[in-house]
């Protein structure tokens, strides 16, 4: 997988003219006609998976034909900021309408339009056949091939997914399964960072006091907090760990 992509890297780096927008490879989309699902990576590492819908008409990228086109693809426009979930576009312009998940009688493209170009000759005429990963009404097909070439996904899940894949990701579309990735590694959650940067803080704030040699009553509670911390810590760590016998015996009232 990594050779094709770096061919195809090699070829737009000769000829860049042709590409008005930038590629970017650490942001990659793979999406599997087999699987019906689409892997977000960055930087080689799986980030998440959603369901997707591809064509109902089979593969291919011939001029008149609904189908879904194979290989390397990049994003090359992005349409649908901060529209509404269920947003009605209609020639990629918001026609001000709304729908709800499942409406009857109705399958237009919805929320939001992430529209492709083709970087290989067997995927030439996507962009000029408007194949686009957009938001579908029909969330109930989602999971098996029913688009008219285009990759549909839920409201929310191309909502996420819009916000996450920037201009200029390369997107691959293959027939077969999606290839085993390793995940990436979980963000450290801001509320984490904030608590230990606040405690950064405090612990500043008290070597300079201490250093001038007077210390305020709000100061003497935090050095007061910040020790019955690092006491605990320590009779944690210096807490022996019982074998399984020995519980049991010191929990025997007739030992």
């Amino acid at each position: 997988m990594l050779r094709p992509l770096a061919i195809i890297l090699s070829l737009i780096s000769i000829a860049p003219a042709l590409f008005a927008t930038q590629i970017d490879p650490a942001h990659q989309l793979i999406i599997s006609v087999r699987d019906q699902k689409v892997m977000l990576l960055e930087n080689g590492a799986m980030v998440t998976t959603y369901p997707v819908s591809t064509s109902k008409f089979g593969l291919g990228d011939f001029l008149g034909r609904m189908t879904t086109p194979l290989g390397y693809l990049m994003v090359a426009q992005k349409i649908g900021d901060n529209a509404p979930a269920g947003a009605v576009f209609h020639n990629r312009r918001f026609t001000g309408e709304i729908l709800t998940p499942n409406a009857p009688g109705r399958d237009p493209v919805v929320t939001r339009i992430i529209w492709l170009r083709g970087l290989e000759a067997q995927n030439a005429h996507a962009f000029y056949r408007c194949i686009y990963i957009h938001g579908t009404p029909q969330e109930n097909t989602i999971g098996r091939p029913a688009s008219y070439g285009c990759i549909r996904m839920k409201s929310s899940d191309i909502a996420a997914l819009y916000n996450q894949v920037p201009l200029g990701a390369i997107v691959q579309i293959i027939p077969d399964r999606l290839p085993k990735v390793p995940k990436a590694s979980p963000a450290r959650s801001s509320n984490t960072m904030t608590v230990q940067v606040e405690k950064s803080k405090a612990q500043e704030q008290l070597a300079s006091a201490s250093t001038s040699g007077s210390l305020t009553v709000e100061q003497m509670r935090m050095a007061g907090a910040l020790a019955a911390e690092r006491l605990k810590s320590q009779a944690r760590k210096a807490q022996p760990v019982l074998n399984k016998g020995t519980a049991m015996v010191q929990n025997n009232p007739r030992a």
